[in-house]
């Protein structure tokens, strides 16, 4: 008995200490003044268990993972973005809505790095300088410039100027103008392994902070070798494309937030997670037969199965909760080619492929049909987003504590700036 006693207040003890930990740091950051969430009544005594477990009072961190481009350049997961923030708008009441508003931590990969950016870099007054509509119109019309590769093999090495492309939409945004945790993979040459443009090590590390231009023109450099440096100029890399590095960075996602504990203190397994991941089709279909085109197709294949691999040891982990807290979307193979230049017959074929069926892999067996559409799976998750918003507006602790830059707006520059605490 004296036992089981010790054991108990040690883990109230360790609680406690977190707990005071928070709220020491939003009284100290002025946030704790006139917050009715932090009025320490009878009503916020909870048990040790529920405690211990967060759910009942942390909630889950909400994760989106967008892969590289695929088969279709990044307008599947654009479009499927589309459809989920008019889910979001409609059934939280909000027109203004956006994508950034219900996620945590956002990853991309390749096109997928590039939507990233594009919906959770912040503008002047502080919101998203993209709605999901947008970013999908930029995709689809500058698709041919962004993910154009050389057409022999092997790597191709210069410095590509972001301006033309990316420089006009982003200026002289970095990482800490983005809203939430943001992880944008390439591939470093120089060190010979994946190199992630992290939010987190913006804030943290002297030379991790980055230009946003710089970011997507690293993340769809394809195998475009491209030298760039931190905005301090004290980290250099030469960069290819996230596809070649994580086509499918949904790994990368879920093992930030469960070892990052001062940005996610309660975050302790997947039953603590929500994850939305959105494919770009599989451009390696029906390539058998087509010698010309093999060294490009292996590319292609390493990395598509690669991301299937993800995808299946990502579901296993979630066991049975996968079908409510991991959703995946992914083209049917049955689909056919994606063909056309024409924004008009682009969203067409891809509205199709989101009206079928949708495909899932199963651990070491391929993949499945299974009976609901993409578009049913994105109704059902934006519905699980919307509880978990709404749960948060009654919430003693904080899900999320990230850093952000003082002054209540964004950086339009890259001068070095303070930084503050705040919770979400």
């Amino acid at each position: 008995m004296a036992v089981s006693m010790l054991d108990t207040n040690c883990e109230l003890d360790k609680l406690t200490s977190e707990i005071f930990s928070i709220l020491e740091n939003k009284f100290l950051f002025g946030e704790f003044d006139h917050d009715p969430q932090f009025s320490l009544t009878k009503q916020h005594v909870f048990p040790l268990e529920q405690l211990k477990s967060g759910k009942h009072i942390t909630g889950k961190v909400r994760i989106l993972s967008i892969d590289g481009g695929g088969a279709t350049d990044g307008v599947l997961s654009g479009k499927s973005l589309v459809h989920l923030e008019s889910n979001l708008q409609q059934k939280s009441g909000d027109p203004n809505a956006r994508i950034a508003n219900f996620f945590d931590v956002v990853a991309g990969s390749g096109a997928g790095g590039v939507l990233a950016a594009l919906l959770f870099t912040a503008g002047k007054d502080g919101r998203p300088i993209f709605t999901a509509k947008e970013a999908l119109d930029f995709i689809v019309e500058n698709r041919r410039k962004i993910f154009k590769s050389p057409a022999a093999g092997g790597f191709r090495r210069f410095f590509r100027s972001p301006e033309n492309v990316f420089g006009k939409k982003f200026g002289e945004l970095t990482l800490k103008d983005t809203m939430k945790a943001v992880l944008i993979p390439c591939y470093d040459l120089t060190s010979g392994a994946p190199f992630v443009f992290s939010r987190a090590d913006a804030f943290e590390t002297d030379g991790y902070d980055f230009m946003i231009k710089d970011v997507c023109a690293a993340t769809s450099a394809g195998r475009v070798a491209i030298d760039m440096k931190s905005v301090d100029k004290k980290t250099k890399i030469m960069a290819i494309g996230g596809e070649i590095a994580m086509n499918n960075p949904t790994s990368a996602a879920i093992t930030h937030v469960l070892n990052n504990k001062q940005e996610f203190p309660f975050c302790n397994g997947v039953e603590d997670l929500l994850v939305v991941s959105l494919g770009n089709g599989e451009a390696c279909s029906g390539v058998a037969g087509k010698l010309s085109s093999l060294p490009t197709a292996f590319v292609k294949i390493a990395g598509e199965g690669v991301s299937d691999m993800v995808d299946q040891a990502v579901s296993m982990a979630f066991g049975e909760s996968r079908s409510s807290d991991y959703v995946r979307i992914q083209a049917n193979n049955g689909v056919g080619s994606f063909r056309g230049d024409e924004k008009k017959n682009v969203l067409e074929s891809i509205d199709q492929m989101l009206r079928q069926k949708s495909v899932e892999s199963v651990l070491f067996k391929g993949k499945k049909l299974v009976d609901r559409t993409s578009l049913e799976k994105l109704e059902s998750v934006s519905g699980e987003l919307i509880k978990e918003h709404e749960r948060r507006k009654t919430s003693i602790l904080p899900t999320v504590v990230l850093k952000h830059v003082s002054g209540g707006s964004p950086r339009t520059s890259s001068a070095t700036s303070s930084s503050t605490l705040s919770s979400n």
